[in-house]
């Protein structure tokens, strides 16, 4: 069964219901690979193999007897540990929620349940999902099946990982700050944000086990090896949450094209705000030409109204004001104090931070409607564009840096050293103003690391870069092995 692991999952379901492998052999191989090399990479941090040996047997007998749950029947996942799961050890990252065994699994985990997949293990996250490095107290450090010197991003750090060392058919993330597009991008797999809301997000972790409350800009979305399997998990997870079930129901809009020769692309990768890594940045543009070489009108001066440092500040200041909520008092205290001392006109990270931080609902209001202006400039843009294509951060990966202190973390791009918060700065666009956002792989750079793409779409059009993801991914090939995996 050489090479079976790194198929898509739609490749692997249609083999299992052609009857040309079981569900058993599935999940015994990819527990075996799971065994023999995830030491080296650690994205595999809890399991119940014996649970998913079980469950695939199942599998099997049902689908003798012609049952089929979906089209994920007996498809062995690994999960993102900011999932609770029903009967596995589901943790956030959290050291105080270690021994937190959950009596369900969060909505669209039990989505996909429902719809067939065997959760055999889960996979590593930073404390709370709130880092685009994957590491905690619990569970330690994954590495990055390119370079184990480096990682795999966050916080679905070890799903990409996971995914690039096959060890699991498909994979579930989360995202507010690239945290299913930037692990996607740093691990040469396929990756997919949700437009904000259409994927319920009930059970994952933080907030706190029990909570209902979803907050606001942060989506649950799938991780894969092909742009099918994202449309396929989307498909699934997709719907109303259980406050919206009785009356509400989700009809996505189906691509805007279906061949590169319909395609309307915008261009968004110079940018003097948030400068690009130049090798980089070259793939990118190859891609963009490869679609234009198909028969894509490609325009690569098009911008929406707006500036990408209006954008980023209103998503900064949005994004801290989520996340500063649960803060101690002393760190707000010192938040205010700095705010005080600051000028009108700094717009520093820090001190975005602090003014987010420490909004009153009046000012939060006010940003909200700079939100609203920001939206309401995209669905102009939108009219004469499909998508447009940018980076998903500002360059490939990066070797592991754990300094608590995130102001002494620096990463080099082009040669010059830039604040680590950088690595917001290319997810914001797409998350404050809720739009849907793909990641593709589109090539690998001379230190061999793979490089994605990332394909903003529409507001609640997510068909349309997903699609635009599988243009590229049949025009340059998609998906490749780490080598020696």
């Amino acid at each position: 069964m050489e090479e079976l692991h790194f198929r898509s999952a739609s490749d692997l379901g249609r083999m299992l219901r052609a009857r040309e492998i079981s569900s058993a052999e599935l999940t015994d191989h990819y527990i075996s690979r799971i065994e023999e090399h995830n030491p080296k990479i650690n994205a595999v941090v809890a399991s119940d193999f014996d649970g998913a040996r079980t469950a695939a047997k199942d599998a099997d007998e049902a689908l003798a007897k012609g049952e089929d749950k979906g089209p994920l029947h007996g498809l062995p996942f690994t999960i993102k540990d900011a999932y609770e799961v029903k009967g596995m050890v589901s943790t956030g990252g959290v050291p105080d929620w270690k021994d937190n065994v959950p009596a369900t699994s969060a909505d669209p985990i039990q989505r996909l349940q429902d719809a067939g997949a065997i959760v055999m293990g889960k996979t590593n996250v930073p404390f709370m999902s709130a880092d685009l490095q994957s590491y905690n107290d619990i569970y330690g450090t994954t590495n990055n099946p390119w370079n184990l010197e480096c990682g795999p991003g966050g916080s679905s750090g070890g799903s990409a990982a996971s995914l690039a060392a096959g060890f699991t058919s498909a994979e579930f993330g989360s995202d507010i700050g690239g945290s299913i597009r930037t692990p996607a991008h740093l691990c040469g797999v396929f990756g997919h944000k949700p437009t904000y809301g259409i994927v319920p997000k009930r059970g994952h972790l933080g907030p706190p086990p029990g909570w209902l409350s979803e907050g606001d800009l942060s989506v649950a979305g799938p991780l894969a090896r092909s742009a099918e399997d994202l449309q396929m998990l989307l498909d699934i997870a997709a719907g109303p949450n259980w406050t919206n079930t009785p009356g509400w129901k989700l009809d996505l809009p189906p691509a805007r094209a279906k061949s590169p020769k319909e395609l309307r692309v915008a261009v968004w990768i110079d940018e003097p705000f948030c400068d690009v890594d130049r090798e980089m940045a070259a793939l990118l543009k190859q891609a963009a030409h490869a679609l234009a070489d198909a028969g894509a009108k490609v325009d690569w001066k098009a911008r929406p109204a707006f500036s990408f440092a209006e954008s980023t500040e209103v998503y900064l200041m949005l994004l801290h004001s989520q996340t500063g909520a649960g803060m101690p008092d002393k760190v707000k205290e010192r938040w205010r104090q700095m705010k005080e001392a600051a000028s009108p006109d700094d717009k520093s990270h820090a001190i975005l931070q602090a003014r987010g931080g420490t909004m009153t609902v009046a000012e939060r209001m006010q940003w909200k409607e700079r939100q609203a202006q920001l939206r309401h400039k995209w669905a102009a843009f939108f009219k004469d564009y499909d998508v447009v294509l940018s980076p998903v951060l500002m360059r490939t990966a990066f070797k592991h840096d754990q300094q608590s202190d995130w102001s002494k973390r620096k990463l080099t791009v082009n040669g010059i050293e830039r604040e680590y918060i950088d690595v917001l700065l290319w997810a914001g666009p797409a998350v404050v103003s809720y739009l849907p956002a793909s990641v593709a792989p589109v090539g690998i750079t001379s230190e061999g690391l793979p490089a994605g793409i990332q394909i903003v779409g529409p507001h609640l059009e997510d068909k349309t870069p997903i699609a635009v993801a599988g243009m590229l991914e049949e025009i340059l090939g998609g998906f490749r092995a780490p080598p020696g995996w």
